[in-house]
């Protein structure tokens, strides 16, 4: 049985604002399914405010047919500030209401948005505190079209070290792909 609150709509008082999103290229036919289908980074937890924006791009970039509409978003509830049921969505064309559900068991950074037919796309929710480089990096990187990390590791990559210890594996990890790339290393005794 509905309770009130449950039958209740949301409604963003603000205009949708333009989202942080980046996607993945189609996928050929045929292609096995990525883990990801690409990247979001939200401006804030709420997502009253920030969801919005992000279904009508979704819908926007979506199939091509009668079918474009998302219908139900699922979201991890500790990632975000509050968790509505329904939200209205105000289009250029027409208005929606789209379903929301809240999961604990959901990955971490994870959220998937369900086609009226029944597709989805799931994407990386980058965390809206995170720095304007690596929230980029993480958006490149959940949209690359050979990513197969998953939501948990791009946020481990996000929060990874940055001190002189994670610079200099950087460097040689670098130094090693450019070695077996066929790129030859110097070897300088350095003058102190």
């Amino acid at each position: 049985m509905w309770t009130t609150t449950e039958r209740r709509t949301t409604i963003s008082l603000s205009q949708p604002s333009t989202p942080r999103l980046r996607l993945r290229p189609a996928p050929a036919t045929g292609s096995p399914r990525t883990p990801l289908d690409g990247g979001w980074w939200p401006r804030s937890a709420d997502p009253v405010a920030e969801l919005p924006g992000l279904i009508l791009a979704l819908q926007e970039n979506g199939p091509a047919d009668d079918h474009r509409l998302i219908a139900h978003v699922m979201l991890r509830a500790s990632d975000w500030d509050g968790r509505p049921r329904r939200l209205r969505v105000d289009g250029p064309a027409d208005t929606r209401v789209v379903r929301l559900s809240w999961f604990d068991t959901l990955p971490a950074g994870l959220l998937t948005a369900i086609y009226a037919d029944g597709r989805r796309v799931d994407l990386f929710t980058v965390p809206s505190g995170t720095g304007h480089a690596a929230a980029i990096a993480g958006l490149e990187l959940a949209a690359h079209p050979t990513n197969n990390l998953r939501p948990s590791e791009l946020l481990a990559a996000l929060t990874a070290p940055t001190g002189p210890d994670a610079l200099a594996a950087a460097e040689s990890a670098d130094h090693g792909a450019w070695e077996s790339e066929g790129g030859h290393l110097g070897h300088h005794a350095v003058a102190h």
